[in-house]
């Protein structure tokens, strides 16, 4: 980031500590954002500024449609911003899922999700339709990393599943392992939507590619049926149509990749898990 940027940016955080009351204890920097730890009004809170417009612009915008209903309460919100209550101990499920808890974090990312339900609409999120366009800008370039039948396969799925959505609402939009913490208090709840508007068994995709660290766990056919059981049983989904969209959302992510300037080799764990799941479609939608 140039100075004038990381000037703007101090503006920014320092504007919202001052528009928000909010005495500071500490500051985290991360990737994407500046975290400010700290109190008010007796409250410990979380001040997020995000550094650059993208996904998680309008995050609080999202967040607030889902009330406090399995995420995180937002206290106050713009654009680029949003003040948050802070969980403790705010651990997050990912080191469950690393040590043997799989089965699990897998129950907790399938209760969170069924208590994540939209009291209100979120004007600022967009459509699955509108994300799987990249497959288009993808199709257009020239860039070779992602196998061209695979690419087709998947775009194919995602079109199909587009048309066919059955009672699309309000849905986080990136719900896995590093975006569940624990609260002491409230249990597990969501952080960090994107924000889109699909069907259901669409929001479980990112949670069958994660935890990123084990791709040998999630890539395996077994974890992939075990996770989709579960999901299927206690959410009443359609377990064919998770299977789809996991599949055409792990090369959706790939392209992603692409897209962000990563380098997506052959090996590529989402590509991999793409891979595993096609043989399972077994006639949901074309592959």
């Amino acid at each position: 980031m140039n100075s004038t940027s990381s000037t703007e940016l101090r503006r920014r955080v320092e504007d919202r500590i001052d528009a928000w009351r909010i005495c500071v204890e500490h500051v985290v920097e991360t990737e994407g954002s500046i975290l400010a730890f700290g109190q008010r009004d007796n409250q410990s809170v979380v001040l997020k500024v995000i550094r650059n417009r993208g996904d998680e612009w309008r995050s609080g915008d999202v967040l607030s449609a889902f009330e406090g209903n399995g995420v995180v309460r937002v206290l106050d919100h713009l654009y680029g911003a949003v003040l948050l209550e802070r969980l403790k101990p705010g651990d997050s499920l990912v080191s469950m899922a690393l040590t043997g808890g799989d089965e699990q974090a897998t129950g907790i990312l399938a209760d969170v999700m069924g208590r994540m339900s939209p009291g209100a609409p979120a004007s600022s999120a967009s459509t699955v339709q509108e994300w799987g366009r990249a497959f288009e800008r993808h199709a257009a370039g020239r860039d070779g990393q992602i196998p061209k039948p695979l690419r087709e396969a998947a775009q194919h799925v995602y079109s199909r599943l587009c048309a066919s959505q059955s009672t699309p609402r309000l849905l986080h939009g990136d719900l896995h392992h590093y975006n569940v913490l624990l609260d002491s208090e409230r249990g597990w709840l969501a952080i960090d939507p994107k924000g889109v508007i699909g069907e259901p068994e669409y929001e479980v995709g990112a949670a069958l590619r994660n935890p990123y660290e084990r791709p040998e766990l999630f890539t395996a056919p077994a974890t992939i049926t075990r996770r989709v059981d579960r999901f299927q049983r206690e959410l009443h989904l359609d377990a064919g149509r998770i299977l789809a969209w996991a599949f055409a959302q792990a090369v959706l992510a790939a392209i992603w990749a692409v897209e962000d300037g990563f380098i997506v080799r052959p090996d590529n764990a989402w590509l991999a898990l793409a891979n595993n799941i096609r043989p399972m479609l077994k006639g949901a939608v074309d592959a």
